[in-house]
């Protein structure tokens, strides 16, 4: 199972965001702003955060195992073709299409491990599964930068493509099949209640929101920040200024982390200050020094992925104890974190080319102290009563 999610995460989350590694040789190649360039990773997002909406429901008839194959093939085939786009109408049309695929492995994973994994190992599990999302984000990014250094971006995402389509027949091969699934045969009554339920829970509600600010503001730094690289006072090459996204690395060790502290001391008080911690790291990317910049840039890794390894942990398990669904409450927390890639990441080449790197921070900095808030709001929020806490290391009240 490990072996089988972690290729599966490196599938994803690299393909998902290759592009950001060359969106200035994107803007060169097809003619386009470079604020426009941002769409070749919104237009992804947004169509997943739409597709997560059928597949959410889909997921808890069906099963989870059959999507994540077909999700994991279909992407990487799709990747590969990205490298024939004859214009920049039918790159985005593929970046759309892949949007699309990339929702069934995004929404089905942590419902796979919420029903494999002994609930006391939970949230560690969680982690270790983020980690690898992290580790397969920073090498799509790092490979299609030094692949287009030599070769063209062309070569370079169909590079990418090859790769996950390994990881994609690793996936097939040895992702085991689902023992704790059990699919709902609902009526469309009980299938509004459980949405309904998923919708107005006020515990959810913030998590969605900590998913759409947490993302927007990482994503929205990610689309800028090979901007700046490759203006004065650094002036890196391609392959260069991909070395940023190794803060990556440890942003993978940080998730499994958080993921063992939430399952001794409960994801309410780790949360703000993960929140915190990436207010820090923003902070520090003011400097200008590239070493200190760097340093702002792993912590700001560190603690998003902090962040999302403790919400969309907490998500699944506050829908189990809440009455079942979790697929759907996935869909929904996906649906937010996608969205919130889409529309905050999106602002990031307007607000670079607005304002340089002061506005993307003032973007990215509000956005995180929305979440600060969010994160504050969650500890006032009890478990629900009369069940078993969906918050380790919390009692129920």
């Amino acid at each position: 199972m490990v072996v089988a999610l972690f290729a599966a995460g490196v599938t994803t989350f690299a393909l998902l965001y290759s592009p950001q590694a060359v969106l200035p040789e994107l803007a060169e190649d097809f003619g386009v702003s470079e604020s426009a360039t941002t769409l070749s990773i919104s237009v992804t997002t947004f169509a997943m955060a739409v597709a997560l909406l059928v597949v959410g429901p889909v997921t808890e008839r069906i099963g989870r195992t059959p999507i994540i194959r077909v999700s994991v093939l279909v992407t990487s085939v799709i990747g590969i073709a990205h490298a024939l786009a004859p214009n920049w109408p039918t790159l985005l049309v593929l970046r759309g299409l892949q949007g699309i695929s990339l929702a069934g492995m995004a929404v089905v994973a942590m419902a796979y491990l919420r029903e494999e994994v002994a609930p006391e190992a939970h949230a560690g599990a969680t982690g270790l599964y983020v980690g690898g999302t992290a580790i397969g984000g920073m090498l799509g990014r790092l490979i299609v930068g030094g692949v287009a250094d030599v070769a063209g971006w062309r070569w370079a995402l169909a590079a990418m493509g090859g790769i996950g389509l390994v990881c994609a027949i690793v996936v097939l091969v040895t992702l085991p099949p689902s023992r704790g699934f059990q699919p709902i045969e609902s009526s469309r009554a009980a299938t509004q209640a459980m949405v309904r339920r998923l919708l107005t829970d006020p515990a959810l509600l913030a998590l969605y929101g900590v998913a759409a600010v947490a993302m927007g503001a990482f994503i929205a730094v990610l689309n800028a920040v090979g901007f700046r690289l490759r203006e004065a006072p650094y002036f890196l090459s391609v392959a260069a200024a991909s070395l940023v996204y190794l803060s990556y690395a440890p942003g993978s060790i940080s998730s499994a982390y958080a993921g063992r502290v939430a399952d001794r001391v409960g994801r309410r008080p780790v949360l703000p200050v993960a929140f915190g911690a990436l207010l820090l790291g923003l902070a520090i990317t003011a400097a200008s020094p590239l070493w200190v910049f760097m340093v702002g840039m792993v912590v700001l890794s560190v603690a998003f992925f902090a962040v999302h390894s403790i919400a969309s942990g907490w998500v699944v398990a506050r829908a189990q104890v809440g009455g079942g669904g979790i697929g759907q409450a996935s869909a929904f927390y996906l649906v937010a974190y996608y969205t919130g890639s889409s529309v905050f990441g999106g602002l990031a080449g307007p607000a670079w080319e607005g304002g340089g790197w002061p506005a993307v921070l003032v973007l990215t900095g509000s956005l995180a102290l929305v979440g600060l808030g969010l994160a504050w709001v969650l500890t006032r929020i009890p478990a629900l009563p009369d069940q078993p806490t969906e918050d380790p290391g919390v009692t129920a009240y």
